[in-house]
Formats: structure tokens, sequence, C-alpha cells
């Protein structure tokens, strides 16, 4: 019978389905980003004046005084940047348990297992959890000044309601944290805990899994199928066709 995983496992793949669910709902910010910037330029540029040089047509005045304050050009482009920061976000801690952040590893990808293990705990304990939580209590300390002022853009006819964006930036933060306390579990189990045991990794691969590099399925030329057809088999074929009639 099957050892049930330990609960350091199970609390990280908990905390993996919370920050993965959060990066998959999240990533749909980039519609929102992509509406208000194609609404944004194409209003302003299709426009038209008379000889005389008096406007006699703009999209972006017709929608503004047609559809609301909304499409004005400083609110479209407040809301531009607001949901970008947004997705931007939201999506950090999903990087962190796929293993998608951009990485420079000139020396990682030289060590062996247990090395790139010590690599990963030292980093996730000293260096991303630390900084994390510095930025978090920042982030927090600005959203609940916002909040508290009634914060609003530096600009007159610009967004209300400041806190709300500033808010994304502390929930997306506290998802980082969630990823960071995934991985160091993950990792404490690897480093001290029993060396038999298999489980799903975040940040590493276990020495006899190379299916998969930095999340990307690595192809294996002995085992790809064979999509090329030898000179003589065409030749064959042909043959064939004409001999038959086909």
């Amino acid at each position: 019978m099957e050892r049930p995983l330990p609960a350091s496992v199970r609390i990280a793949e908990r905390l993996r389905r919370f920050v993965e669910s959060v990066g998959r709902w999240g990533s749909w910010l980039i519609l929102p980003v992509v509406f208000f910037t194609v609404i944004d330029v194409v209003g302003r540029k299709i426009a038209w004046r008379d000889e005389n040089g008096v406007l006699e047509f703009s999209l972006q005045i017709w929608l503004q005084n047609n559809l609301g304050r909304m499409f004005e050009s400083t609110i479209l482009q407040e809301m531009e940047w607001h949901f970008h920061a947004g997705l931007f976000a939201l999506v950090l801690g999903y990087g962190v348990v796929y293993n998608t952040h951009v990485r420079i590893d000139l020396i990682r990808e030289n060590l062996h297992f247990r090395k790139k293990a010590w690599l990963e705990f030292v980093g996730v304990t000293f260096f991303l959890m630390p900084f994390t939580l510095t930025i978090l209590y920042f982030a927090f300390s600005y959203a609940y000044g916002a909040f508290v002022m009634g914060e609003q853009s530096t600009s007159t006819v610009g967004l209300t309601h400041r806190w709300i964006i500033k808010s994304v930036l502390v929930f997306g933060l506290a998802t980082v944290i969630a990823a960071g306390i995934a991985v160091w579990l993950q990792l404490a189990l690897v480093l001290f805990g029993d060396p038999a045991r298999r489980f799903r990794l975040m940040t590493l691969e276990w020495p006899d899994e190379d299916a998969k590099i930095e999340g990307k399925e690595r192809v294996k030329l002995e085992e790809a199928p064979d999509t090329l057809v030898a000179p003589d088999e065409i030749l064959k074929e042909r043959t064939s066709k004409i001999l038959t009639g086909s």
C-alpha cells in the first residue's frame, strides 16, 4: 500500500492550486488591456478636418459624447496601465510555481540535483521571501494610505479610488508569498526528508525525469516519430499508382 504524502507536500500542493487559480483568472486581464489600448489608439487616429483645418469628425470625441466619459483619452490611458498592472501582479506567483520566470542559469544548469536544490532553498529563504515580504509591507502601506486619503488620479479628469489598483498589487504579492512557501516546503522535504519519496516538483526536476526543461517539453530524437519518407519508398509508391492506374 502506497504511503500517503507528507503533510508539507499536501500543503504545498494546495498553495500551488490557489496560486495557479489566481494566475489563470488574472491572465484574462489581457483582454481589457488590449481593448482599451486599441480604442485609445484608433479613436485618436480616426479623425478628419476640412480644408481650413477645422475638425469635422473625431472617433474619440464621438465615443465620449455618445458612450460616456470612460472613453476620454486620459481615462482610457489610465485604464490601460491599471489593467496591465493587475495582469502583471496576479501572474507573478504563477510564474514561480511553474518555473516560467526568466533564469540566467550559467551555474545552476551544470550542478547536480542536490546542489540545485540547495541553491533554490537558499534563494527562496534569503532572497525571494524577505524581498517579497518587504515589498508587500510597503505596498500595503500605500494601499491603506490611498484608501484613507481617498487618493485619485493626479489628473482632474482621471480615475478615482486609486486604492483599488494598489490593493490588487498587495494581493498579487501575497500570492507570490504563497508560491514561495509552497516551493520552500518542497525543497525542505527534498533536502531533509526521505530521499526515496517522489512528488511533483515546481522549480526542480528529479534526476531521472528529463522529459521537461523549464516547463517546456523536451523532444527525444530517438523516440520521435519518423515523418520523413525515404526516396526509394516514394518511387515505389508512385510506380504502384501508375501500374494500378490509381
